[in-house]
């Protein structure tokens, strides 16, 4: 196993697990934690146990796990049994080479060949930078590949649902979802206002202001991204509530081939051989008074 990775500025704390698909084991201010987090970075046995988990090259769900490009259909690994799709990516599930770290800082690397978990070579890097009560991260893909190939970037970050805790946060649509957990429709929302405790949700939302707002009773939460794209996830019956800044829309490459919708649209990027994308999120937190 990789040693882990820890941060550490004044009252704040991350663990960050190498090994497992470069996640964030465990984020706190002093000893409340912020995301979903073992005890010790040690413990986590799962990415998808995880506090967080990078989102490359791809978020959320490629239907069937059939990738349609440029006249192609490529078939993918179904990587989440026993969903039939293809789900957040690869980058969560291989190892990441620390390039560098030190107390406030770490830099991550990932290179991927093309295989049948993603036909296209890229290379991906990570970085987290902390400070006394700010955990930021910056995403990149570079496309190694020999043709262009598309890609989209972001995380999948757990945060801990508390007793009273109220999520707001502004957005013009929202992606409605069929019995397979992928989208159908676009309608027109003003984003959410809600108390968590009853909250069922499982969507995309389009034209987010990039900015959430996640309070309790003993913390709030910021959540700040450079994307326009949020998924938030959560149940009554979850102790957490995923809220996942991403470029673009659940299975979105399909619905680009399928329907004619342009790529930017649906925030799908095309990536030349050699260009590189790039997309931060900050997790910003604050003791309640």
């Amino acid at each position: 196993m990789t040693l882990p990775v820890q941060l550490l500025c004044e009252n704040l704390r991350c663990d960050i697990r190498p090994d497992l698909g470069g996640a964030i084991a465990g984020l706190w201010l002093a000893d409340v934690p912020v995301l979903r987090s073992t005890t010790t970075a040690a413990e986590l046995s799962s990415a998808r146990q995880a506090g967080s988990y990078p989102l490359v090259p791809f978020s959320n769900r490629v239907g069937h796990a059939s990738l349609q490009w440029a006249g192609t259909s490529h078939p993918l690994i179904k990587n989440n049994a026993p969903e039939p799709h293809a789900i957040h990516g690869v980058g969560w599930q291989s190892p990441w080479e620390v390039l560098e770290s030190g107390p406030q800082f770490a830099l991550l690397s990932y290179e991927h060949k093309a295989d049948a978990a993603w036909p296209f070579a890229f290379d991906s890097s990570q970085a987290f930078r902390l400070t006394a009560d700010t955990l930021e991260l910056t995403l990149s893909i570079t496309n190694q590949s020999d043709v262009a190939a598309p890609a989209g970037l972001g995380w999948h970050p757990y945060f801990v649902k508390r007793a009273n805790s109220r999520l707001t946060f502004e957005a013009t649509g929202r992606w409605e979802m069929n019995d397979e957990k992928l989208p159908t429709e676009r309608r027109s929302v003003q984003g959410l206002d809600v108390d968590c405790a009853s909250l069922d949700v499982d969507h995309c939302f389009d034209g987010w202001q990039g900015v959430v707002h996640l309070r309790d009773e003993q913390l709030h939460t910021q959540i700040r991204a450079s994307v326009s794209r949020l998924v938030v996830y959560t149940h009554p019956t979850r102790d957490f509530v995923a809220i996942e800044p991403v470029s673009h829309v659940n299975n979105a490459i399909n619905l680009m081939e399928h329907t004619g919708v342009p790529a930017q649209e649906l925030g799908v990027c095309v990536l030349q051989p050699g260009e590189s994308l790039s997309v931060d999120m900050s997790i910003q937190v604050e003791r309640v008074a």
